[in-house]
């Protein structure tokens, strides 16, 4: 029993209690304006769930001794089971006065004791016991949080101290160790080449060695001196040192230090390759005229000939090396194809899967995949093969480094065998949402596909013609994509098994509509002239005929051609002055104007098309070409009008327009393409003329076809009898031929991938062997032999105009408005009749 006197009152109350925690007092007599009794009542009213709103509110720290506070209970009187919060938890131990004392004393004494540990581990005896005032782990206590601050303030003071005391003891020792290195002693320039070593280690000294150009000069040359192992070990490291500082570059680089380099590089010592091929990577990475000097001091051959090791990161670093210095630079080049590098830069390829090295490896490759003498060296080694098998790394750089090397291989392997799965790959990747990837794809199977039969045959079956259709569609006008496939798609549309199929294949999957309107601007003349050539290929299918009518190619194709034929006439006339360039955008107008008239030659095979034609008012812009000087224009201008003539509207037409006289003259052409044609047209026109005229033609016709052969009986040429169609046979297979794509050249040292691609490559089509035939001061290109499209080519010699480019500057995007040829001459180069070097895309990386 216990009891309690309420302040300010007179009536003593009896609390009764109990061990038992389910009793309450009895309250009901306490007087309800007391805040404690009001609190006493809540609770026994067994609201005990408090959100914390109204009791957080006023919370306070519990009072112990409670003076002061007049309405509150003391705590002697009060029973602490009888309330929600029992203050005794945790205060079992039951401490007396004496010990809490102790204690306080004791934590007192150790003060000093517990901040010297903090901040001064190092001076405290070992053994001592410091006691500890932290009472949560999570939670430091103020002197250990000032440890941390406090040491690292000693730190820097002592580094200050230090720094002073380096720089003052290195000042003192350069001049010294000076005339150590000098000295004709090897073991004392061993020694000396070791405390500069020592030196080099501490900031402060090693700023005072790359201040002193007489200190690195005098361990360049006792390192060129000597045959010591330690002096040659202990100054690389010092070089190596020095390298990683600006001025140390330049130190090195003006003490001759390069060709000490250079000379490590035959090391068997790992430790000494280490640090000389690091220094020299320094260099030319930072060092204006170290990569001369490294070429002139052999450095290409021995880094060539490091590449058989086997330590990745040690080649990582030697082929970044080759890179830099084969990077604009022919003449490494050829150093490094003569010292054997493309081999084990492809046998690197194939053996290693460290991403670095693979990347800066397939850097160097694609620098040398530009040379046109380490082309074929690549190829040999198998680099088409060893590129392909990394396209599925992970590593978006090394993907993007073996497509360029690809593209620009590609024009060197269209005679490679086993580039199925290559195939395969590519018309996959022609689906990625990378710019770049789909371009290099679109490029590689443009050139792969050249030529090469089994190519085109594994491309279809691949699904290959799907995906450039559409590749097309996605790339609107991207040029750098549409042009590769539309060329890609030209080459896969002839002289091959799956030709016709590929051919239909292109009308199925919606490509005619999307073809058609890359005929018109924005377009610029190189895909203008692939799509032409493509739509010629097409139009061998008599299913596409509807097709490509409905939706207008044949107006737009007449329209080119008269454009293209009008601007050669004036620059025709600028040329007689003494001006001449026949280029736009890099392709020869002429090309252009042969182009245009072959796609109407195979369309004209349609009646519905013929009429579409006669009502465009072209024959007598055919009519004019037949006295064009270049054979291939001739020809295709002869074989449009035999088709013509076919019908007697026609041929009227062509008789009105005076072609007689040209086409008896053609009869007369050394190109028996041109003068089968024009006998064809002129048995054509006399078809309704009287017996006689028809009789006196049949002999001139004879004469004219069949002059060789005396024992031909003048009757008849033989094949008049039915003119149709068929009534020519076609051309020789070989002598028009797929022409390699080249992308289109933007100029620069190195610019953004998204706004072109830096190219070193002319922009040329393919010619034969031959030379014949390309009138009118075309020259010969740098490029395998083209050829001969399916059925009734364009240009039936060797050495066909239809698909060369020049290697001509960018002229910037079409005007919005359609093509003109109006000061176009500003800025383009003369064409000349050499050889021209053919230089592929990409001398760069970026």
């Amino acid at each position: 029993m216990s009891s309690y006197q309420m302040t300010g009152t007179t009536t003593t109350r009896t609390v009764s209690h109990s061990g038992s925690g389910n009793s309450y007092m009895d309250l009901s007599n306490m007087p309800m304006e007391n805040k404690q009794q009001q609190t006493m009542m809540w609770q026994q009213n067994q609201y005990l769930t408090d959100s914390g709103i109204h009791s957080g509110a006023t919370t306070q720290a519990p009072s112990i001794s409670s003076k002061g506070h007049g309405e509150e209970m003391e705590e002697e009187n009060m029973d602490n089971n009888r309330m929600m919060f029992d203050w005794d938890q945790g205060f079992n131990q039951g401490f007396t006065q004496e010990q809490v004392d102790e204690m306080n004393q004791q934590l007192n004494q150790t003060r000093s004791q517990r901040v010297r540990a903090a901040m001064f581990p190092e001076t405290l005896e070992e053994g001592i016991q410091i006691p500890s005032t932290q009472i949560h782990p999570d939670q430091p206590t103020a002197v250990q949080r000032l440890a941390e601050p406090s040491q690292m303030l000693k730190h820097a003071v002592a580094n200050l101290i230090n720094y002073q005391n380096d720089a003052d003891l290195a000042t003192f020792a350069v001049p010294e160790l000076i005339k150590l290195l000098n000295d004709e002693d090897q073991v004392v320039v061993a020694r000396a080449a070791v405390i500069v070593h020592h030196l080099t280690r501490n900031d402060a000294s090693r700023h005072v060695i790359l201040n002193s150009p007489q200190m690195v000069a005098a361990l360049v040359r006792a390192m060129n001196n000597t045959n010591d192992f330690e002096t040659t070990r202990y100054g690389a490291a010092v070089l190596h040192s020095l390298s990683q500082h600006r001025q140390g570059l330049l130190a090195i680089f003006k003490s001759g230090g390069i060709p000490a380099l250079v000379k490590l590089l035959s090391s068997p010592v790992e430790t000494v390759l280490f640090y000389a091929i690091t220094t020299l990577h320094n260099l030319l990475l930072h060092q204006e005229g170290s990569k001369m000097a490294v070429r002139l001091a052999g450095g290409l051959q021995k880094m060539v000939a490091l590449l058989q090791r086997n330590n990745v990161k040690f080649l990582a670093i030697t082929t970044d090396c080759l890179q830099i210095l084969a990077y604009g630079n022919q003449e490494s080049k050829l150093i490094i194809l003569a010292s054997g590098g493309p081999v084990e830069l492809v046998r690197i390829m194939r053996s290693y899967t460290y991403e670095k090295l693979l990347w800066t490896t397939s850097r160097v490759l694609k620098v040398l995949s530009v040379c046109s003498s380490n082309k074929p060296g690549i190829v040999e080694a198998g680099g088409m093969s060893a590129l392909a098998d990394n396209l599925a790394h992970e590593s978006p750089r090394v993907v993007h480094n073996c497509l360029w090397t690809l593209r620009n291989l590609s024009d060197a392997a269209t005679r490679v065998e086993g580039m199925e799965g290559l195939l395969q790959m590519l018309v996959q990747l022609l689906s990625s949402n990378d710019f770049n990837v789909v371009s290099c794809a679109a490029g590689i199977l443009s050139n792969l596909t050249c030529n090469n039969q089994r190519n085109k045959v594994t491309v279809c079956q691949v699904g290959g013609i799907e995906a450039l259709v559409r590749t097309i569609m996605q790339a609107g006008d991207k040029e750098d994509i549409t042009e590769p496939a539309v060329c890609a798609l030209r080459h896969l549309t002839s002289r091959h098994p799956e030709a016709e199929m590929a051919q239909n294949a292109v009308r199925l999957h919606y490509g005619l509509p999307v073809l058609v309107k890359l005929l018109h601007p924005p377009s610029r003349w190189p895909l203008i002239k692939a799509v032409v050539g493509l739509i010629r290929n097409l139009a061998l299918c008599p299913a596409n005929h509807a097709p490509l009518r409905e939706h207008g190619a044949l107006p737009r194709i007449a329209q080119l051609m008269i454009r293209a034929h009008q601007d050669t006439q004036r620059r025709a006339s600028i040329s007689s002055n003494g001006q001449s360039s026949n280029y736009v955008d890099g392709v020869r107008m002429e090309e252009i104007v042969e182009g245009t008239v072959g796609a109407l030659h195979i369309l004209a095979r349609e009646a519905h098309n013929r009429a579409v034609i006669r009502s465009l008012n072209c024959i007598p812009l055919f009519v004019q070409l037949l006295y064009s000087q270049i054979e291939n224009i001739q020809r295709v201008a002869a074989g449009v009008l035999c088709e013509l003539a076919a019908d007697k509207e026609g041929a009227e037409m062509i008789e009105q327009e005076g072609a007689t006289a040209p086409l008896t003259e053609l009869l007369h052409s050394r190109n028996e393409g041109v003068a089968t044609y024009a006998a064809a047209v002129l048995f054509r026109m006399s078809e309704d003329k009287p017996h006689d005229f028809r009789k006196r033609l049949s002999v001139e016709l004879t004469s004219s076809l069949f002059r060789g052969d005396q024992n031909i009986p003048w009757t008849e040429p033989p094949g008049f009898a039915d003119v149709g169609s068929n009534l020519l046979p076609p051309p020789a297979e070989d002598t028009f031929r797929d022409q390699i794509y080249v992308p289109p050249q933007h100029h620069g040292s190195q610019g953004s991938m998204q706004s072109g691609y830096q190219s070193d490559m002319t922009r040329g089509g393919g010619t034969g062997s031959g030379g014949g035939g390309n009138a009118g001061g075309g020259a010969a290109y740098d490029q395998v032999p083209v050829d001969s499209m399916q059925g009734l080519e364009i240009g039936s010699h060797q050495g066909s105009g239809y698909g060369p480019m020049d290697n001509l500057q960018d002229l910037g995007p079409p005007p919005a408005e359609d093509l003109n040829f109006e000061n176009l001459d500003t800025g383009l180069p003369a064409h000349t009749g050499d050889n021209n070097q053919g230089m592929a895309w990409y001398d760069t990386d970026l």
